[in-house]
């Protein structure tokens, strides 16, 4: 891999807004909390999805885990960003990530994959900080509103496209896991469709999805909340058709039906009904969430904390949201490390709804940390412990690698 951390790059080395300790003239001593960042590094789990997790080193023997947004691309942004934050001080959360908003502003810090990069870093600052005060990092970002998170279960069968087969798997997880939040995906394919690219929803594959939603929601009964995802799959008429469909039915929330690029449509879809619209895990910092917001263009609010900016982004988009009276059900696919981050932010905030879990057929997911029982009965608690409250397990790590990775360095 090229050394990434010597590249040249005219704009972060001259940029004016230089928000460094040194340029910024940090020279009081802390005490015990004049502590120094020494290194950052990555490494990827071969989970349900490919989870990228981070490191942050310091010279007081303290680390910090934290996680990125899974896939490809963001350990090597992190390499390159680890030059900036060495030698700084790692409680300085909110100023360090500035600065590498900043610094990374000619490579795309505006979305993507260079916010969740910086994501994974402000993470694991929040848990080094957590530590070094010896507070759980809730307190960090404001306090406690409740003890444990309500959770809701991503569910999966093996034919997705058959309405009973994923009532029997909602009633299975209900009774038998203890949930009662759950989400099917809905844009499965019927065996209707006549041209995948345009979007369109002809009057058989409106029918089917109805048939997933009714089979559902009538065996769950009152017994659990279900939401329905369909990955930005329709467009505008077909959304419009099929959220009237779904009216009649107790639907928790219909997840993206539209694409999240043009905000007329999406504020359009949600306006046009009363079937509840959850967007917002493509949309990055507070900046991609206010129209969202201001132009009540969302029912509900899903932002990805390890993708989305980190907990004090999350954070900020949660008390934009509060003032809209919008609820936060933040969406996650990490490993425990990304989803007590999420957690650790959901019992901080008011508006907090639920707390997606999208590992439950994944038997390892916990391995991953020496804490047990991090989920029960559709609940997360927050621990007391320092930071995220959570101890990497490295033997599992290294057991769940993906092939070509190194391991992280111990402390």
């Amino acid at each position: 891999m090229p050394n990434y951390r010597d590249l040249h790059d005219p704009n972060a080395e001259y940029t004016m807004r230089d928000l460094s300790g040194e340029t910024m003239g940090l020279t009081a001593d802390r005490g015990q909390r004049d502590v120094e960042i020494t290194d950052v590094q990555t490494t990827m789990v071969d989970g349900n999805y490919p989870w990228i997790l981070v490191r942050v080193y310091t010279d007081a023997g303290i680390i910090g885990n934290g996680e990125c947004y899974w896939g490809g691309g963001d350990a090597e942004i992190i390499e390159r960003m680890a030059p900036f934050i060495i030698g700084e001080n790692p409680m300085d959360i909110d100023r360090l990530y500035e600065h590498l908003i900043q610094k990374m502003s000619g490579e795309g810090s505006i979305s993507g994959k260079t916010i969740s990069a910086i994501s994974g870093i402000e993470i694991a600052l929040h848990d080094i900080t957590g530590k070094l005060l010896d507070v759980p990092a809730y307190q960090l970002v404001g306090g406690k509103y409740r003890d444990e998170v309500r959770v809701y279960c991503d569910l999966h069968t093996e034919n997705e496209a058959d309405p009973q087969a994923c009532a029997d798997e909602g009633e299975r997880v209900v009774e038998e896991l203890g949930y009662d939040a759950i989400k099917f995906d809905l844009d499965v394919p019927s065996g209707h469709e006549k041209d995948r690219a345009n979007r369109h929803l002809r009057g058989p594959e409106v029918d089917h999805k109805v048939e997933i939603v009714e089979a559902v929601t009538e065996r769950v009964g009152d017994r659990a909340d279900v939401a329905f995802d369909c990955h930005w799959s329709f467009s505008a008429g077909s959304a419009k058709r099929l959220v009237t469909a779904l009216e009649d039915y107790d639907v928790w929330w219909l997840e993206d039906p539209v694409p999240p690029e043009n905000h007329d449509v999406q504020r359009e879809i949600t306006q046009f009904t009363a079937t509840p619209i959850t967007v917002g895990e493509n949309v990055y910092r507070t900046h991609g969430q206010r129209r969202l917001l201001e132009e009540q263009a969302v029912d509900i609010l899903a932002p990805d904390l390890p993708r989305v900016g980190g907990m004090r982004e999350t954070m900020k988009i949660a008390i934009l949201a509060d003032l809209y009276y919008v609820p936060i059900a933040m969406h996650n696919v990490s490993s425990p490390i990304g989803t007590m981050a999420s957690a650790q932010v959901a019992a901080a905030i008011p508006n907090s709804l639920a707390l997606e879990y999208h590992s439950y057929e994944l038997g390892w997911w916990e391995d991953l940390v020496e804490e047990d029982d991090l989920i029960e009965d559709g609940r997360m608690a927050v621990p007391e412990k320092p930071g995220l409250g959570l101890t990497l397990d490295l033997d599992a790590v290294e057991e769940h690698m993906v092939s070509g990775e190194e391991l992280f360095d111990e402390a």
